[in-house]
């Protein structure tokens, strides 16, 4: 049986188990079809899907909440930092419990710090470059210390990407020095408002979730917790839209496709919740392989692209023109930043001038979309039809998100180009800017571009280190201004989230940070 069809046989049987007709709304589980993560283990994974997991499942020091987010304390009930940067102490809350009812100590948290840097997967990397293990230590047994190498100013902003795991659960499952990867990608150790049934998990496919009631933060905000989550991806983008209009899913993805929202809001079962996010769309060039280490072959193909044929006519105007890799809404950007046009004859021109410097224009040129989300398939399709227009074959290759980030380790596996968000993991340009173009972070997906330019490491690392928020300010537009000129992405839009949800869902909160899928928030109606 293939993939697909497989994923709609777990999903079918997932429904038939679910009551015909119940009496209260609430004896029915709150069906979430979005995408799941390819493993449970918060340490070792770090994009959207990961964050349904670490949202519910997990707690971190820190916690963004609302739109636009705000930084709150959550397992911590505050923090002090030293004159000079480098210093942080947390002191934890009292009374936390994890899943298993042991209680949650600082040395839990050390230990969550040292496993997340000791694995050194796509989550650490925020941490690495001024964190070493053996400087997070517990001073007390609710106080921890955090000494940082050099001075970190989106050190806090990045808190809420680590979740505290219990590192007695951990122990028994540790083989070959692993830290329990193993045990952890298929289960769970955390303290989170729900905690997973192993027995009915299957990896992209199946993950069941039961209300922790005695969660830290309490239910006093809630008089109708969701008891149950089933969660069950759909792949193709009609057959969850149309799941979702039966009523066999309560919630789609956050990329509902712009021609399914009218569809979506026409129906009195169901709905669309638009909130204004910080996700950039970027088209991705490998700056490693040529064509694209051609200044002019990236520029011919920035100008390429019809931005206002996909925004405003494909995406019906539900999403805004971003000419940068930052999120328009966000500080950092420089204020007279003019996006690259749609221009076949400018575009043109610079091919003309990468062929004539022996740049391989005429090769046929590889996209990967995510099979999975229709916009990708959209905005190739489209470049692919005005890139013949001067000449060039370019050759769409349906992928999924785990296969192409899985490719980006390294340059020569990483895709000529591919397509995908930037999501916000925490609010700073670190997050964007940051982590997409500083030469160091190569071999994660963020910095798939393989983009290098010394000037502009230069400007980051020092934007990084500054504790002075105007000074970070002019050094991001800097850098930003740099990187704008040597066009090693494409940056299309900066987007609302559209989640189709069906109208018994209530209480969905938005944040950019976790794209509205906390469910301790949400009830269920009658």
């Amino acid at each position: 049986m293939g993939f697909r069809r497989l994923r709609a046989a777990v999903l079918a049987a997932a429904i038939a188990t679910l009551p015909v007709a119940p009496t209260l709304a609430q004896q029915r589980p709150l069906v979430w079809g979005d995408t799941l993560p390819a493993t449970l283990d918060p340490h070792a994974i770090f994009d959207v899907p990961s964050q349904f997991v670490l949202l519910n499942v997990y707690d971190g020091l820190y916690r963004y909440q609302g739109n636009p987010p705000q930084l709150v304390p959550w397992l911590a009930e505050s923090h002090t930092t030293s004159a000079d940067g480098l210093t942080w102490d947390f002191t934890l809350r009292e009374g936390i419990r994890f899943h298993d009812g042991s209680a949650m100590t600082a040395d839990d948290v050390v230990y969550s710090f040292r496993r997340l840097l000791a694995m050194n997967r796509a989550p650490a990397a925020a941490f690495t470059p001024v964190l070493r293990a053996e400087n997070v230590t517990a001073t007390g047994p609710r106080t921890v210390r955090f000494v940082l190498s050099s001075p970190y100013a989106p050190f806090l902003s990045a808190i809420p990407l680590v979740a505290i795991v219990n590192q007695r659960a951990l122990a028994p499952h540790v083989a070959n020095n692993d830290w329990g990867a193993t045990w952890l990608a298929a289960n769970s150790a955390g303290s989170g408002a729900y905690r997973v049934d192993p027995a009915n998990y299957q990896t992209r496919v199946s993950m069941d979730l039961a209300r922790f009631p005695d969660h830290f933060m309490g239910w006093g905000h809630n008089q109708r917790p969701i008891e149950q989550v089933r969660a069950r991806p759909v792949l193709e983008t009609s057959t969850r839209v149309l799941a979702l209009l039966r009523g066999e899913i309560d919630a789609t993805d956050s990329y509902l496709p712009t021609d399914q929202v009218e569809r979506v809001d026409r129906n009195a079962r169901t709905r669309v919740a638009r909130d204004e996010s910080m996700r950039v769309f970027i088209i991705r060039m490998n700056n490693r392989k040529p064509p694209f280490d051609n200044r002019d072959a990236r520029l011919c193909f920035a100008h390429a692209f019809n931005y206002q044929g996909f925004n405003e006519v494909i995406l019906r105007g539900l999403v805004v023109r971003n000419g940068g890799p930052n999120p328009n809404n966000l500080w950092g950007n420089p204020p007279d930043l003019t996006p690259y046009a749609f221009n076949l004859e400018t575009a043109r021109q610079h091919c003309d001038r990468a062929r004539a410097a022996g740049a391989p224009i005429g090769r046929e040129i590889e996209i990967h979309i995510q099979s999975e989300l229709e916009q990708t398939t959209q905005a190739a399709q489209m470049f692919q039809a005005d890139l013949r227009r001067i000449g060039i074959n370019l050759r769409i290759v349906p992928n999924t998100w785990a296969n192409i980030t899985s490719a980006t380790a390294r340059a020569e596996s990483t895709p000529d180009m591919w397509i995908h968000w930037v999501s916000t993991y925490f609010v700073d340009p670190e997050n964007w800017v940051g982590q997409m173009y500083d030469s160091q972070f190569h071999g994660t997906w963020k910095a798939s571009a393989w983009y290098t330019n010394a000037e502009v490491d230069t400007l980051l690392r020092r934007a990084r280190a500054s504790l002075d928020r105007a000074e970070r300010e002019q050094l991001y537009q800097q850098a930003t201004r740099q990187i704008f000129a040597d066009s090693p992405d494409i940056w299309v839009y900066n987007t609302l989230n559209l989640r189709g949800l069906t109208r018994r869902v209530e209480g969905y909160q938005f944040s950019p940070v976790g794209s509205g899928g906390e469910i301790r928030l949400m009830s269920l109606a009658n």
